[in-house]
């Protein structure tokens, strides 16, 4: 009888097998890329194979087991153009902190009526009850009118 010296490999942990898998959150990890995209075409053969998609949004719906994109749902970036800007496209880290307090309704006040109330009250310029005898367009809008302006694009002074 001939011996033949084999080397033996044994894959057993020394816990013999026995792991708390729960630990380890696998998602999206069973399978390769090709396997992936052998799924999305043949849905029917791997049914119980969920595709964790990390919180990304399709861009597209499924209908009768075809994927129909919808040119709606992709992402349009709207970069301006930076031409002639002398700005440059980062703050260095030597810049100073920047410290300023929290801007408050009074802030907002003074920053916008105050001097014409002060120029109303010394130009004698006020009716009896205190409103002004020529009021500004910004002191002639209702509330519903004042709150529509506040919310549109580009209305953000400070």
């Amino acid at each position: 009888m001939l011996n033949i010296i084999r080397r033996g490999i044994s894959t057993t942990a020394a816990a013999a097998g026995k792991h708390n898998f729960r630990k380890f959150l696998l998602y999206n990890k069973r399978g390769t890329r090709i396997f992936k995209r052998l799924r999305a075409a043949n849905p029917e053969q791997y049914p119980d194979m969920p595709i964790d998609k990390r919180g990304v949004r399709d861009t597209g719906v499924t209908r009768g087991g075809q994927y129909h994109e919808i040119a709606e749902k992709i992402p349009d970036l709207i970069v301006p153009s930076l031409e002639g800007c002398k700005m440059k496209p980062y703050v260095s880290y030597r810049a100073p902190d920047v410290i300023q307090s929290e801007f408050t309704s009074q802030d907002l006040f003074n920053a916008v009526y105050a001097q014409k109330v002060i120029d109303d009250f010394k130009g004698g310029n006020l009716n009896e009850d205190g409103t002004p005898k020529e009021p500004s367009e910004a002191e002639q809008l209702t509330p519903d009118e004042a709150w529509i302006r506040a919310r549109k694009t580009g209305s953000d002074m400070f």
